[in-house]
């Protein structure tokens, strides 16, 4: 029997071997703390839950960075090879896209609480989750061109993370902007708009490059096997992204030189949205079927099953925005399904995640197979 985490992994080794990929944890958990939140109907039960759920996961992100930054402190020498490595450098977009929901639950829970100072507080953190974002996004692909080796029947869709996490910042702008002075709120949601541009262009081309890889080399294996999820991200976002934008603007550039423009913002993001909204049910219907074929090769859990929550939650937010803009119930029965596969989803990765964490299985970088060994003793 698999000897407890307190045996198996000491904590100089579980700095060492500390992956961004454990952001993609609260990503998960944190976008279901939001859908809890924003649920068309109120159930005070389930609202306390979303709240209880967004503070752990804000323990969570400071327990993750904390662990992050003693690991570049502390072990420099890992910093290169985690770089190089094709996969393991795409989750640095967890980063800024956890702390997004971050700044989005302190909107939702936090300003109720706190006022003011809750809005102030997601402000300065928008900020940073914008720096940390297009650091993402310029620096992985720079090193995808300059340093690492890919190929396209290697391709999977985990490289959409890191130039996936400005789109999302671009979508918590229209969370915070309804919130700040008039003069805050234009800067941030032309800096959304310009966010939601750079991301989107980007995430089209590699969603094209996606389906050639998988028209051509079929699947990839069962260690990937959530990559087939993160399609559905960049569309959920987008739509997201475009509503909330979209809503915000009248009320932030009234009285200013793009009064006009602003007033068809709302219109105009409802049916953006609404196109990406039907991309992104196809991924979503293709990646069930992909999963239920997973399923039946018996795939292994590691930390990529993550990938199968962040999504799914992000639709589920754009599906039940969908509902208030449009009045149709259609979409909140939708969005209500979604939240319960994704709540179901969630639980079942994070027992996963906790027997590992305590088996001292998931402690093991795999861009440092050469630099040390594994993070077990």
């Amino acid at each position: 029997m698999p000897r407890p985490l307190s045996r198996l992994v000491e904590p100089r080794a579980l700095v060492r071997h500390f992956i961004p990929g454990w952001f993609a944890v609260t990503m998960g958990t944190g976008v279901l703390a939001l859908v809890l939140g924003a649920l068309p109907w109120q159930v005070p039960a389930l609202h306390r839950l979303g709240e209880v759920l967004w503070l752990f996961n804000a323990l969570l992100f400071a327990a993750c960075a904390g662990l992050f930054v003693a690991r570049l402190l502390l072990h420099p020498d890992t910093v290169a090879p985690m770089l190089a490595h094709p996969v393991q450098s795409m989750f640095l977009g967890a980063i800024p896209m956890g702390l997004a929901t971050l700044v989005n639950g302190l909107v939702l829970y936090g300003g109720p609480r706190w006022g003011e100072t809750a809005h102030a507080v997601a402000h300065a953190l928008w900020w940073l989750d914008v720096a940390l974002a297009l650091g993402a996004a310029l620096l992985v692909p720079y090193l995808m061109f300059t340093r690492q080796e890919h190929a396209l029947e290697k391709l999977t869709a985990v490289w959409l993370l890191p130039i996936v996490a400005p789109e999302v910042a671009a979508a918590s702008a229209g969370v915070i902007a309804p919130h700040l002075e008039a003069g805050d709120a234009r800067l941030l949601l032309v800096m959304g708009y310009l966010l939601w541009g750079l991301s989107m262009a980007l995430a089209f081309s590699l969603i094209t490059l996606v389906l050639l890889r998988l028209a051509l080399h079929k699947l990839p294996d069962t260690d990937f096997a959530a990559t087939s999820w993160l399609p559905l991200g960049p569309l959920a976002t987008g739509c997201l992204g475009l509503l909330a934008l979209g809503r915000a603007a009248p009320a932030a550039f009234a009285g200013s030189p793009l009064q006009g423009v602003a007033e068809l913002l709302p219109a105009i993001g409802l049916v953006g949205g609404l196109v990406l909204w039907g991309a992104g049910l196809w991924w979503l219907v293709t990646a069930c079927l992909f999963t239920r074929r997973y399923i039946r090769q018996r795939m292994a859990f590691n930390l990529g099953w993550w990938g199968f929550t962040f999504p799914l939650g992000v639709f589920a937010l754009a599906t039940f925005e969908l509902q208030r803009q449009t009045g149709l119930a259609f979409f909140g029965a939708i969005g209500t399904l979604l939240a319960l596969q994704l709540a179901t989803v969630w639980a079942l990765v994070m027992r996963r995640t906790l027997a590992g964490i305590w088996h001292g299985e998931l402690f093991r970088a795999p861009c440092l197979c050469t630099l040390g060994g594994p993070a077990r003793g």
